[in-house]
């Protein structure tokens, strides 16, 4: 699963690769739940491990999509 952050005042995006297994309706919600928190912090770990914290002030949108696993280099036959 591919997450996408944008940040308030940036025009750079966060980036993560989630466990395919992990829920994403259960990401949906921990997302919600840390934006409805005043002062509070959006906290993921991606697949490596990486623990991503963000306050929730300067969170623009999140996007979640479930990862391609299609991806196909070069020109191979189909």
């Amino acid at each position: 699963m591919d997450v996408r952050i944008g940040i308030a005042g940036s025009e750079r995006e966060l980036e993560l690769e989630l466990d395919d297994g992990e829920a994403a309706d259960a990401l949906v919600e921990s997302v919600k739940e840390a934006i409805g928190k005043d002062g509070g912090t959006l906290a993921i770990a991606d697949r490596k491990g990486m623990q991503l914290l963000v306050p929730v002030s300067k969170v623009a949108y999140v996007q979640i999509q479930k990862a391609a696993h299609d991806r196909r280099v070069g020109f191979g036959p189909s």
